[in-house]
């Protein structure tokens, strides 16, 4: 059975596209205090680059000071960087992610994970490396990406 979708009003429709731009803006800031944190001072984002996939996650493609250009990204699930070699765009950025996050998370255990924290933080990242690649893979999401 075909599920209908419920046009929305256009009151409704403004509230969303509202709450759409104040959760863009919070994983804004929340990628730019997490390179500060990391010793990286953002100089510029590059939007065109950057994807969004609100509520989920959101990948920013971000200039710093230092001359150099990362892939951060923020979201659901834990805030990552990687300079921007690591993938060649967003879409690429979160099958590097969710790579990167399932070998942190085997060797989170395979170091033994001394306690709870730290096993809870390891199935965290193998959840979300699962979804992001998910993501990733989701060719109906990447249908308007030039290829």
């Amino acid at each position: 059975m075909e599920q209908q979708q419920k046009q929305l009003t256009p009151e409704e429709q403004a509230l969303a596209e509202q709450q759409r731009v104040a959760w863009q803006r919070g994983c804004f800031q929340t990628a730019q205090k997490y390179l500060a944190e990391k010793g990286i001072m953002p100089k510029s984002v590059v939007e065109q680059d950057s994807r969004f996939l609100a509520p989920i996650c959101a990948m920013w493609k971000f200039k710093a000071q230092n001359g150099k250009t990362y892939w951060v990204v923020t979201g659901q699930l834990p805030t990552d960087h990687a300079e921007v070699g690591a993938a060649s765009d967003a879409r690429d950025a979160m099958r590097y992610f969710s790579l990167q996050w399932q070998l942190k998370a085997d060797q989170i255990m395979s170091a033994g994970a001394r306690d709870k924290t730290q096993a809870d933080f390891a199935n965290l990242l193998v959840k979300r490396a699962h979804g992001l690649y998910e993501l990733y893979d989701n060719d109906k999401l990447w249908a308007y990406e030039p290829k």
